[in-house]
């Protein structure tokens, strides 16, 4: 059967699909390192958490197989796919599930990061907002779900390489060239997510990390000098 290629994954889709995976890994190195390098860990988690906010605007406004719409199904859709009777592109429905999971612990992690305080070197951008209890507090959850995180990624690795390894299904290749050889004669390219979707998903994803990072903050005013007595 002569195959049918298309374009399935966008260029946005892709890069923020690269960048997480490098910026993940770096927060992971730097976290646990910590040291001199507890900075670079706060300015990663600053980027991660635009492109999750991106990712999740890109969900809406992005190309056919990059919308929620498109990938995210029911309970059905899960038992008919572990039945062996979904027949889709994109996101299968137990990789929709993988992905809602990985967006929303990332969000959860960075949120808490932004709160979050080693009482030594790092105190995350919002620290302030909160009393010292709950900072702390905040900082154990984050040291916590960095396991979560790692796991979830490692399953995630697992399951392409059981894909493409057993299934011959490749996954790696579209993520890179944006295009996939189908068999259905009648499946379409991804359309939609243009120039003005990306730079409203883009400007969304920059004011979340604008406000992430204390910009809706009041700077305090300046310590005024001592006076110095006059006689």
């Amino acid at each position: 059967m002569q195959k049918n290629r298309i374009k399935l994954w966008d260029l946005p889709t892709r890069i923020t699909h690269w960048a997480l995976f490098v910026l993940v890994a770096i927060a992971f190195v730097t976290g646990l390192t910590g040291g001199n390098l507890v900075t670079w860990h706060g300015w990663a988690g600053l980027a991660i958490l635009g492109l999750v906010v991106f990712r999740l605007a890109w969900g809406v406004l992005g190309s056919t197989y990059a919308r929620f719409s498109t990938f995210v199904r029911g309970p059905g859709a899960i038992l008919d796919y572990l039945r062996g009777r979904w027949h889709g592109l994109g996101h299968n429905p137990l990789g929709a599930l993988s992905v809602l999971t990985l967006l929303a612990l990332l969000a959860f992690q960075c949120l808490t990061g932004l709160f979050a305080t080693d009482d030594i070197a790092f105190e995350g951008p919002l620290q302030d907002l909160v009393g010292g209890d709950t900072s702390r507090w905040l900082s154990s959850l984050h040291r916590q779900a960095i396991w979560l995180i790692g796991g979830l990624v490692c399953l995630h690795i697992l399951a392409i390489l059981f894909y493409s390894l057993v299934h011959r299904d490749n996954m790696i290749g579209p993520m890179l060239s944006g295009r996939k050889e189908v068999e259905d004669p009648s499946a379409r390219s991804a359309t939609g997510g243009g120039p003005i979707a990306f730079l409203l998903a883009a400007a969304i994803a920059v004011g979340a990390v604008w406000i992430a990072n204390g910009g809706l903050l009041t700077t305090p005013p300046p310590t005024p000098p001592a006076s110095i007595p006059t006689w």
